[in-house]
Order: structure tokens, then C-alpha cells, then sequence
């Protein structure tokens, strides 16, 4: 087979670090500071990745940010109204 005759589409690399900032992103929750940025920038990534050859990556990619996502909100959510009730245990 020649090598020319062989298209492949761009984009791979981004839907396997969109992946692995996905996988990240689930660690990453706990600390909403670090975990935002780690889950927005994956999802991102994983979006720009779709049209690759590494398609299933990026949709894994992207469920894993979603999920990611909505831990870090919840997590600062549930943080920010303990924070301004004084139920915080940091602050008694």
C-alpha cells in the first residue's frame, strides 16, 4: 500500500491528551481550583478531536470531562455554601 494513497485525518493527538486530561480531570475534582481548568481544557480537546481516526478516544474523552465537570462544580458549590454558613470544619 502506498503511503500516499493512506489519508489520515489531523486531530489525533488532540482526542488522546483531551483523554488523558479527561482521566485527569477525575482526580483532579477534589481540588475545584485544579480540576476546572483540567476538565474544561479536555472537553475542549476532545470536541476538537472528533473528527480524527482516534474518534472513540475523544468520546470517552469527553464523557470523562463531563463527568469531571460536574464533580468540580458540585465540589466548589458544595465548599463555597459551607464557607458562607460557618459550617466549613477549616473555619470552627
Amino acid at each position: 500500500m502506498n503511503a500516499e494513497s493512506v489519508a489520515q485525518q489531523p486531530g489525533g493527538g488532540k482526542a488522546i491528551a483531551g483523554f488523558c486530561l479527561g482521566i485527569i480531570g477525575l482526580i483532579a475534582w477534589f481540588i475545584p481550583l485544579f480540576g476546572l481548568p483540567v476538565t474544561v481544557t479536555g472537553l475542549v480537546l476532545s470536541i476538537k478531536g472528533m473528527p480524527s481516526r482516534n474518534g472513540g478516544l475523544a468520546v470517552a474523552g469527553i464523557v470523562l470531562s463531563i463527568i469531571g465537570l460536574v464533580a468540580t462544580i458540585a465540589n466548589a458549590a458544595i465548599g463555597a455554601y459551607l464557607g458562607a454558613t460557618g459550617q466549613h470544619p477549616l473555619f470552627n
